[in-house]
């Protein structure tokens, strides 16, 4: 048995070799916390929840980190006057854990703020101006810059020249030697909240957004660890940028590199400039969660998602194909004993080697669905016994997949459950939109019903309050 896996920096399939033997350390680069989680973000989580739960599966004790970045250009951008930067950070930060937990993604063995790290950004900071890799800004910023042009390295992730990048756009060029120089800190500003400010060497500040991830993977999973996922998006340059600082600064960083494909709405990039954003709370209203995660891991994690509105309808049908196996098989069998789920290697071979084979689930539920049609024809047969040992299989895989409907998280009832997760979604909605009319925003109370109404969820102002209903 070896995992294989498609490594960016070598641009290669790789077998992969555990930093130490019967462990696996990865790191995610989690959510910016400036607005409410999109399908994008969940495709993520769920594509490295299921990495997660195959190296379990396959026998490693997996140490999962994935960050929240707390303090960052956007989220104070996000935040207004009646909200300050970090309840934004965190009331966007609870939505994401809401979506995570209604789609069935195992909480993290770690989960760091990047606001509870800035010690040991420093630390990294200081380490590179001591080396000769990075520098205090000469004009009274506070700001300090990685020097690309001392890391011979940079570009070997996403496989660039140096001429042939865009230049650093995280803060102003005038104090940088170089346009590609980025930022490890950004000296505070007079409009900025002093809340938003922490003291260092170089004057008050906060951090860039790339040292976060160094220091926090090093902090949870030491200097070298095994395997850094993220989206697609990240690659350059935030991925590009963390190598370059962690590297120059002596660590070994991540030996894997992996990233997952991004998704599109009906053939386009999804974008706020097009409108086309599909929110968390959609897709949770739209079907049955544990159908909406079916769907998001029955593409290969690599491959990009082009959604539509009958996408979710087709998932609907193939999982009640799969349920209504495991129900008839039920009914025809009473009295047998019940199958065993999960148990390692009682997932079909060929279920397996797809796993393996850089974790193709397309070629997984492939099998899956070939299980099912082979129970269904053991059961019009009345090949009982066959049957069974179908259906054991068939359990086995969705428990592998985290879609077992009668397992524990979805057995009380998925249906409540994400009604409660929509419910908490809205009412947050709800609440912002009472606090914009009560502040004359009419344009902003306006655009928070719309978004509601184009998500099937219908307001009636009484003189109660608000109730909400689904259309």
């Amino acid at each position: 048995m070896t995992i294989r896996l498609y490594d960016t920096r070598s641009a290669a399939l790789r077998p992969f070799e555990p930093l130490e033997p019967g462990k696996v350390g990865i790191y995610v680069c989690g959510p910016t916390v400036q607005s409410s989680p999109h399908i994008g973000h969940v495709r993520s989580a769920l594509a490295y929840d299921l990495w997660r739960r195959w190296f379990g599966m396959r026998g490693f004790d997996v140490t999962f980190v994935r960050n929240v970045t707390d303090i960052d250009d956007k989220i104070l951008a996000h935040a207004s006057g009646r909200e300050e930067w970090w309840a934004l950070a965190y009331r966007i930060e609870l939505e994401f854990t809401a979506a995570y937990r209604a789609l069935g993604i195992l909480p993290p063995t770690y989960e760091p703020r990047a606001t509870a790290s800035i010690s040991q950004m420093q630390e990294l900071i200081a380490a590179l101006i001591e080396r000769g890799h990075a520098y205090p800004a000469d004009d009274g910023s506070g700001d300090v810059y990685f020097d690309v042009k001392t890391w011979p390295d940079y570009g070997s992730l996403t496989h660039q020249k140096l001429d042939d990048m865009s230049d650093a756009a995280d803060a102003p060029t005038r104090a940088k030697r170089d346009p590609h120089d980025f930022a490890l800190w950004k000296g505070s500003k007079p409009e900025e909240p002093e809340s938003a400010s922490w003291h260092s060497p170089w004057g008050a500040g906060r951090p860039g957004w790339h040292i976060e991830c160094s220091a926090m993977s090093k902090r949870y999973l030491g200097g070298t660890f095994d395997i850094h996922g993220g989206g697609l998006d990240l690659r350059f340059p935030h991925h590009e940028n963390e190598l370059a600082q962690s590297a120059a600064a002596g660590e070994g960083f991540a030996r894997y590199w992996v990233h997952n494909g991004l998704v599109n709405i009906e053939g386009q990039k999804m974008s706020k400039s097009l409108g086309n954003s599909i929110y968390a709370s959609e897709l949770v209203s739209m079907a049955r969660p544990i159908v909406v995660r079916a769907y998001l891991a029955s593409a290969h994690y690599r491959s990009t998602i082009d959604y539509h509105p009958g996408a979710l309808r087709e998932a609907e049908t193939a999982f009640a194909r799969i349920e209504g196996f495991l129900e008839r098989v039920v009914r025809a069998v009473e009295g047998l004993p019940a199958a065993s789920a999960g148990v390692p290697g009682r997932v079909p071979a060929a279920f397996a080697e797809a796993m393996d084979d850089d974790l193709g689930t397309p070629q997984a539920f492939a099998v899956l669905h070939d299980t099912v049609r082979a129970g269904n024809i053991a059961l019009d047969a009345g090949t009982l016994a066959i049957a069974e040992e179908r259906r054991e299989e068939v359990v086995a895989m969705l428990d592998v997949l985290g879609i077992n409907p009668h397992a524990p998280e979805w057995a009380a009832g998925d249906d409540g459950e994400a009604h409660t997760v929509l419910g908490a979604l809205v009412e947050r909605l709800i609440a912002d939109r009472a606090s914009a009319r009560a502040n004359k925003d009419f344009a902003a109370a306006d655009r928070i019903r719309d978004e509601l109404t184009a998500a099937g969820i219908a307001l009636d102002d009484t003189p109660d309050g608000t109730r909400w209903s689904i259309t």
